[in-house]
């Protein structure tokens, strides 16, 4: 489930006309540079600082906003330097339709910039690895073991346990008045859901186990605005020297290693096959195997799914209940939903989800409106055309998601939260909602979209859905959660 600019300036096909509304634009536009993007038909670039290229206009504002801010300014596909690094920036539904349909082979592999032996942004990660024999066999074990349909339903007895203790924690928590921290409880609840499935137990809470790891978590994604710039700026840096963000990158992977590599000794010892490190460890054994992996893969793939299972679940279900508790009509509507399905006498379980669709489009839209991974990036293996333009081999695409999921010519008031919007209530609205694929894309799109998808939607389902049951109980006249202070819990952490 997981590694995330309008002026007077006008482009026509027929050639580029440039309308400042300030000297300083004057004084930075590059004639030069125009000349030279004509003459290859790349796309348009606003007007640039010496030296730093667009890095300023980055700085001050969430990456994936202030793209969409020049964006909205000059166009939904632009051509951006950062130093000396060039790439192009696509921010639109109709420019996301290109590059994942049209173009899906070429631009499939990730780009993602080496860091040898880390075990967060190596040249071995899943995530990052080319769309080669590594990325198709790794994908096929996880769909048959950990993701896909079957491998969920033999899943699903160990996330109802989970849930059954998150429930447990909530009303503990209830009977002793205190409020509940959404993000931290939503962060144990798919953390143990993960450590059961990928190695058979949850971490130790007696000896900090457990605690380190949600740590590990917490700082891994702390990093990733740090390995977008490091990923665009680290190989110019390193020529001179410059190493961006590598210690602390390492310190960060050492913590996991340590811990994994312990892990791996107790799975060898046990010699059992329960979990995903059994079924990795086996094929690591496996001298036919179609594709050979070695002992690091396997830790490199159980961090990334801990990444993409734990701290992005549980975010996803922090701001639904963020957007949720603020807006009572959709808490009273999604009451009644549940109640209709339920009742007062039982919690959801997995089986009522194709009948909560009001819940399902909360979700959707808090996917739309806060995604888990706000930018992707890409790499294009050969020349293409993109919107009529020239998009050159081995240039790095950035993807702005968070955009695309905002594009105003695609999405009604896309500034509103309106779950609304993603239930269907006739044949030709279910096939419009298909179309969607391509301006909805919380889980990316084509051969490299997250194969995590369905059990993330598991996991911010059942957690929103457990959260809104217990914010209607009562336990001798008290609400199991205090809504204000809760609230107030989630706007001071507001990314």
């Amino acid at each position: 489930m997981g590694l995330c600019f309008r002026t007077h300036l006008n482009t026509q096909r027929k050639g580029l006309s440039v309308g400042c509304t300030s000297p300083w634009e004057l004084v930075w536009a590059s004639p030069w540079a125009i000349k030279k993007k004509n003459k290859k038909n790349l796309p348009q670039s606003p007007p640039s600082l010496p030296i730093i290229g667009h890095l300023h206009l980055l700085l001050s504002v969430l990456p994936q906003k202030a793209f969409q801010k020049i964006s909205s300014r000059y166009g939904p596909l632009l051509h951006l330097r950062i130093f000396k690094v060039p790439f192009v920036l696509a921010s639109s539904a109709s420019v996301a339709y290109d590059l994942f349909r049209t173009h899906d082979v070429n631009v499939s592999s990730r780009g993602f910039r080496t860091l040898e032996n880390s075990l967060l942004f190596g040249h071995e990660t899943f995530t990052g690895a080319d769309f080669g024999d590594y990325y198709k066999f790794m994908k096929k074990v996880l769909v048959m073991n950990l993701l896909g349909t079957q491998a969920l339903e033999r899943s699903r007895g160990i996330r109802a346990e989970e849930i059954e203790r998150f429930y447990a924690r909530l009303m503990d928590k209830a009977r002793k008045k205190e409020s509940v921290e959404i993000g931290k409880e939503a962060m144990v609840l798919t953390n143990n859901i993960m450590s059961k499935l990928l190695i058979g137990r949850s971490c130790s809470e007696e000896n900090g186990e457990a605690e380190k790891v949600r740590e590990s978590v917490t700082k891994t994604m702390g990093l990733i605005k740090k390995v977008f710039f490091s990923n665009m700026l680290g190989k110019p840096l390193k020529k001179l020297g410059i190493s961006l963000f590598e210690k602390e990158i390492r310190g960060v992977s050492g913590g996991f290693d340590e811990l994994l590599e312990r892990l791996l000794r107790e799975h060898e010892e046990k010699h059992q096959d329960t979990d995903m490190m059994d079924v990795l460890l086996s094929a690591y054994k496996y001298e036919n195997a179609d594709y050979k992996i070695t002992r690091n893969h396997i830790k490199l793939l159980i961090v990334e799914l801990f990444l993409a299972g734990t701290d992005s679940a549980a975010r996803l279900i922090q701001w639904a209940m963020a957007e949720i508790i603020s807006k009572p009509n959709i808490l009273e509507r999604l009451r009644q939903e549940m109640d209709s399905v339920a009742g007062k006498t039982r919690l959801i379980q997995e089986t009522d989800l194709p009948r909560l669709p009001y819940l399902q489009a909360v979700v959707k839209e808090t996917q739309r409106f806060h995604p888990a991974v706000p930018l992707t990036l890409r790499m294009s293996e050969e020349d293409c055309n993109v919107g009529g333009f020239h998009i050159p081999e081995k240039t790095t695409l950035v993807v702005n998601v968070y955009a695309v999921m905002r594009d105003p010519n695609v999405w009604q008031n896309p500034d509103e939260f309106k779950p609304e919007r993603f239930i269907a209530s006739s044949s030709s609205e279910q096939e419009e909602e298909r179309e969607k694929i391509l301006k909805f894309l919380p889980f990316g799109s084509g051969r490299r979209g997250c194969p995590e998808e369905n059990l993330g939607y598991i996991f911010v389902e059942t957690g929103v859905g457990m959260m809104v049951q217990c914010f209607d109980w009562r336990i001798n006249g008290d609400k199991i959660v205090n809504m204000e202070e809760t609230l107030a819990g989630l706007s001071s952490n507001r990314v």
